[in-house]
């Protein structure tokens, strides 16, 4: 399939730049893949699509404050930069992105907060990547927790806004556990602890697993044939647990529910030749697009996505393309919020 078929023209007004004001009152667009039925709820309504025995597989990955501001030594100019990934924990080795970009080369030093934080950089890896050292000698756990002081909450650069207090609460998931993401597992911002105890006394499992979303679910895709893209590889983590759960409800035909896209990707990249789920420690950067055979979930979470990205390729991929662009024109048609802070989709 070709990258100009996941065209749409979106409204920018539609951009959610805020959360809803409760968690499970964003709105819920219901697609159904056996009669090309849409419905539109609220997203605590989903809890009626579900019976005892079925599962929701969940990402239980934790964003950390990974946006911080330094000045560079000499000049003083400001430099935004972002945290990417965690290189060698003794070293304090870092891979980030800058901004400005040009204005920072090898050997620069930056100054961060009251001179609580000094790094100096020492490669360059992309045209605004580089690895970073963090010149500190106190124990790691006061270098985290001076990290967590300086930086700032990563909502996505499609916000235009400045960060405020409540992202921190809301730009994370209430089960929200195992940090290491940039960005968050967006499908599941939705579901308030109300929900899921509602959901635990109607006889819901859940399964957890971790996959620590990168900055390149925001990237976009150069190619038309989509067989020549390749993703970022994201950290993945499922265990024993979680596969026995999962295996179990799909030997009794149950619903098996992936909550987003980051779930889904999980699962898909630990599948045995009997279509069965592993246990799994390592990275992916499995890609999903149309046409796809899944192997473990029958339904899915998912929020609204934007034009050419890998998320609605994924999404056409499970809920098949004609259905789900009829949906999004539906969602267009009526207001529904899209990306990071708006409206879910369940496609059953």
């Amino acid at each position: 399939m070709k990258l100009s078929k996941f065209k749409f023209d979106l409204p920018e007004e539609l951009l959610a730049e805020h959360p809803a004001q409760e968690r499970d009152e964003s709105r819920l667009m219901v697609v159904h893949r056996d009669t090309g039925e849409i419905e539109h709820k609220l997203f605590k309504d989903m809890i009626d699509y579900f019976d005892e025995g079925d599962l929701l597989i969940m990402n239980d990955t934790k964003v950390f404050p990974a946006r911080m501001y330094g000045n560079k030594e000499k000049t003083g100019a400001r430099i935004e930069v972002f945290l990417l990934r965690e290189l060698n924990r003794e070293s304090l080795l870092w891979d980030v992105l800058v901004d400005p970009a040009r204005k920072i080369r090898i050997g620069n030093k930056l100054y961060f907060g009251d001179d609580d934080l000094v790094a100096e950089v020492i490669d360059n890896t992309t045209s605004r990547g580089r690895t970073l050292r963090f010149l500190f000698d106190g124990p790691y756990e006061e270098f985290k927790a001076i990290i967590e002081k300086l930086g700032e909450t990563p909502i996505p650069k499609y916000i235009q806004r400045e960060v405020v207090p409540e992202d921190a609460d809301r730009y994370q998931t209430v089960y929200a556990q195992n940090e290491g993401a940039v960005a968050a597992p967006t499908a599941g911002l939705h579901f308030s602890k109300h929900l899921l105890k509602r959901l635990e006394i109607k006889g819901i499992n859940f399964a957890k697993l971790t996959l620590h979303v990168g900055l390149g679910t925001f990237r976009g895709v150069e190619v038309e044939d989509l067989t020549k893209h390749k993703m970022d590889s994201e950290e993945a983590h499922i265990d024993q647990k979680c596969a026995d759960l999962v295996n179990a409800t799909k030997l009794k035909k149950k619903r098996i529910c992936a909550v987003g896209t980051t779930s889904m990707r999980a699962i898909e990249s630990s599948v045995s030749s009997d279509g069965q789920l592993k246990p799994y420690d390592g990275w992916t950067n499995k890609f999903i697009f149309p046409p796809f055979d899944f192997n473990i979930a029958n339904a899915m979470i998912t929020n609204f996505h934007t034009p050419y990205s890998t998320l609605l390729m994924m999404t056409c991929a499970f809920g098949g393309y004609d259905l789900i662009m009829k949906a999004y024109k539906e969602a267009i048609k009526e207001k529904y919020r899209f990306y990071t802070y708006g409206d879910a989709m369940l496609i059953i």
